[in-house]
């Protein structure tokens, strides 16, 4: 670590304190950086409190008083129209508005090959044959009561279809977290057999009836989480969930003259555009190694970014991440999760960076971060600091209640420009509400395990809150006076 940089984060000590003191991991009070009106309510306007929790007779989601949940979905019970029963590990969704009140979701399931409730191979839907039983995509219809009104596979034969994002011309884009090949074998749920195709790729899921299981091999192959494009649709931001190293954050830009719209996988070449890795530069002009070295005191500090070309996207013979030096060259992350874009910026989320063997020298364990990156400022603040709340002295772990969390996972822009996250770390799992610069609350808490939260998104008129526990495989459609929270 350069002088210089150590003397930029010097006040990295007063986020070790903040945690060790056990003070609630809302967001840190900071100045806003420029042009901070597109990001949600903003500092110095009132947030109205939710009320608490209330425990479910049901035991399944606790809400506050005034809400309450329609279970739309339900794996291994609810059935899709082709025959067979809902799948398994709900993830990243989307909605679409379809008219006359009423929704359809598309939502990712988290599998690999040989899972049980994997989703079935229907014609037409297919990536790779040897991938059964594995993840891919459903389309569910449904409305603002939370009505199923069925379900139908989008997209099949994929893997670990973890989060994803959806597109300003009403598709898709489901990411596969993993770097499995071609030729590897898998065995589960009573059967074995063996990938076909390369996977780590993107692919775009319709909830009109059409399919294409192309992959989009423009946006890099590896394990991503999450993404979101940009309203001029000429990039798109990708999250990195991996270690060993680290994962990055991406940027692909479009060819020239290219503007992104429906079909990408037949419309873009395999190495059509630019695939970058982000590196956010110190007052010196060096690449910060890696986020965790930034603590509670850099809120709200713009931070210049530039972005490094990879140089085999595809990954043919080393990770896409490996193919940067371990420091020093990129700025690298762990756990890079839920990305969300607005018209001006896209958020980036970073669940934790705590355990051995994720933290670089000199770091400081932390519970979470979100980040806002600008497009026209090229620039990217922390806007959210969970700090790590296990302490030095004791090595007792904090208890997560309904006033304390950790492990922001998916995000999602309301309709009212605050934030949505779920929770993916230790003890009870919530769904939290968020302003940048300001309050976090729980809206809701999984009263059933220990599962965490997915695919948290809002109805665009406002009037559903839809969102999974992963395990056993549900999704809520959540009801109530938002707007007097939110709004």
């Amino acid at each position: 670590m350069t002088a210089s940089r150590r003397t930029m984060l010097a006040g990295g000590a007063a986020g070790v304190g903040f945690a060790v003191t056990g003070a609630m991991p809302s967001l840190a009070q900071a100045t806003p950086g420029r042009g901070d009106d597109h990001r949600g309510r903003g500092r110095g306007r009132a947030v109205t409190p939710f009320p608490p929790l209330q425990d479910d007779p049901a035991g399944l989601l606790a809400l506050p008083a005034g809400f309450s949940y329609a279970i739309v979905t339900r794996a291994g019970v609810t059935r899709l129209d082709e025959g067979g029963l809902t799948p398994n590990a709900h993830d990243g969704t989307a909605v679409f508005t379809t008219g006359r009140g009423r929704y359809r979701l598309i939502q990712n399931h988290e599998l690999k090959a040989g899972s049980p409730l994997g989703v079935p191979h229907i014609e037409g839907t297919v990536y790779d044959e040897g991938a059964v039983d594995a993840g891919g995509c459903t389309v569910i219809r449904t409305d603002a009561r939370g009505r199923n009104l069925g379900e139908t596979v989008g997209i099949s034969g994929t893997s670990t279809n973890c989060a994803g994002g959806p597109t300003p011309w009403g598709t898709w884009l489901t990411c596969e977290e993993t770097e499995d090949r071609a030729g590897k074998a898998w065995s589960g749920n009573g059967r074995s057999g063996t990938y076909a195709k390369d996977h780590g790729y993107v692919f775009e899921v319709f909830h009109d009836g059409r399919a294409n299981p192309k992959p989009i091999k423009a946006f890099g192959r590896y394990a991503h989480e999450a993404l979101a494009v940009d309203r001029a649709r000429k990039h798109v931001f990708l999250s990195e969930d991996a270690s060993g190293p680290n994962g990055l954050f991406y940027r692909w830009t479009a060819p020239r003259g290219f503007e992104m719209g429906p079909d990408l996988a037949d419309r873009l070449a395999d190495d059509a555009g630019v695939l970058e890795a982000m590196q956010i530069l110190m007052p010196d002009g060096s690449v910060l190694p890696d986020v965790a070295y930034l603590t509670s005191a850099q809120l709200g500090l713009p931070f210049r970014v530039q972005w490094k070309a990879v140089p085999d996207r595809d990954a043919r013979t080393t990770s896409v991440r490996k193919q940067f030096a371990a420091t020093g060259e990129v700025t690298r992350g762990k756990k890079f999760e839920g990305v969300w874009g607005t018209d001006r910026g896209v958020y980036v989320v970073n669940s934790y960076a705590f355990s051995d063997g994720d933290l670089p020298a000199d770091a400081v364990p932390h519970d979470g971060m979100v980040w806002f990156y600008d497009y026209q400022d090229e620039t990217i603040q922390l806007v959210s600091y969970f700090p790590h709340q296990k302490t030095a002295a004791s090595g007792a772990v904090a208890t997560y209640d309904d006033l304390t969390f950790d492990g922001p996972d998916n995000v999602t822009v309301t309709p009212w420009g605050s934030l949505v996250l779920a929770e993916d770390g230790a003890g009870a799992s919530h769904v939290l509400s968020t302003t940048p610069y300001g309050p976090t609350q729980a809206i809701a808490r999984n009263m059933l395990n220990d599962s965490e939260f997915t695919g948290p998104t809002f109805s665009e008129d406002g009037k559903v809150l839809f969102v999974n526990m992963q395990t056993p495989g549900l999704t809520f459609a959540i009801t109530g006076p938002w707007e007097t929270y939110l709004g």
